[in-house]
């Protein structure tokens, strides 16, 4: 695969099966984050929050990947993510067997109040 400009253009050259599963991804992940920004990053699809890194996904050969962008979000998740192999900042999925949009979102929202924590008084910005 290419190194693609935007998410459309990286969803687009994906077999229709993993093209499917990341978009249910990007779809939770822009409800959870409507003012979150989206472009790429590290060559895969990227969503940042106040400029900082929010979540990331791709597809891989074998599998699909969602990147909370934080260790301890996945971590303090680790239950509701039993079914799926899941390393330090790694989420791994088959695309046939898709994240459930409210576990994305819950994902999601838990690293925006890691930022928010973070950065309580900066103001939101555009990546």
């Amino acid at each position: 695969m290419s190194p693609a400009a935007t998410i459309d253009a990286y969803l687009a050259e994906l077999p229709a099966d993993k093209r499917a599963a990341l978009q249910k991804v990007r779809a939770a992940v822009k409800a959870a984050a409507p003012e979150a920004a989206e472009s790429i990053s590290y060559q895969m699809p990227a969503f940042k929050y106040k400029g900082r890194p929010l979540a990331y996904f791709g597809a891989y050969k074998k599998h699909c990947s969602f990147f909370p962008a934080s260790g301890s979000v996945v971590e303090a998740n680790a239950d509701a993510l039993a079914g799926y192999d899941v390393d330090k900042g790694t989420i791994r999925f088959p695309a046939s067997k898709p994240l459930p949009a409210p576990l994305v979102k819950r994902i999601v929202k838990a690293r925006i109040a890691e930022i928010e924590a973070r950065d309580p008084g900066k103001k939101k910005v555009k990546a």
